[in-house]
């Protein structure tokens, strides 16, 4: 599943709705709003996406995590809208008999989205500025 949204990410609700008793490996990688970007202080991120495309685009990249990699679930969750530093912003699970397999399909699966999915940040540094970054 590959989904975007605006409300805060329930990793608890996510990590038990993708366990499965035949697996011994769950990664999880959170993303998280930092402080920080190029030497400047941040004090928060907003995320835009193309709705139609990103969602597309991470539907794609689940599929090809699921094909190449020999792992039973994979989920993605992505938040749009404006987000405070420490919250996270991108979640990836996935879950496997073995540990191997699920460490490369998630490092794979973060990496993807973050290329490929039209989701872009705007940062607010403690200055006032306001810049667009990918």
């Amino acid at each position: 599943m590959f989904s975007i949204q605006k409300t805060p990410l329930d990793l608890a609700a996510l990590r038990s709705d993708i366990q499965d008793p035949t697996c011994g490996a769950l990664v999880v990688f959170e993303g998280l709003v930092r402080n920080h970007h190029e030497g400047r202080d941040v004090t928060q991120l907003h995320y835009a996406h193309h709705p139609v495309l990103a969602q597309k685009e991470g539907e794609r990249i689940l599929a090809e995590t699921m094909a190449k990699f020999a792992i039973t679930k994979s989920v993605a969750i992505h938040r749009v809208g404006t987000l405070a530093i420490g919250e996270c912003a991108v979640v990836t699970l996935t879950t496997s008999p073995h540990r191997e397999a699920a460490f490369e399909a998630n490092r794979f699966l973060i990496d993807s989205i973050k290329a490929r999915v039209p989701i872009w940040k705007q940062e607010t540094y403690s200055t006032g500025e306001v810049e667009w970054t990918s």
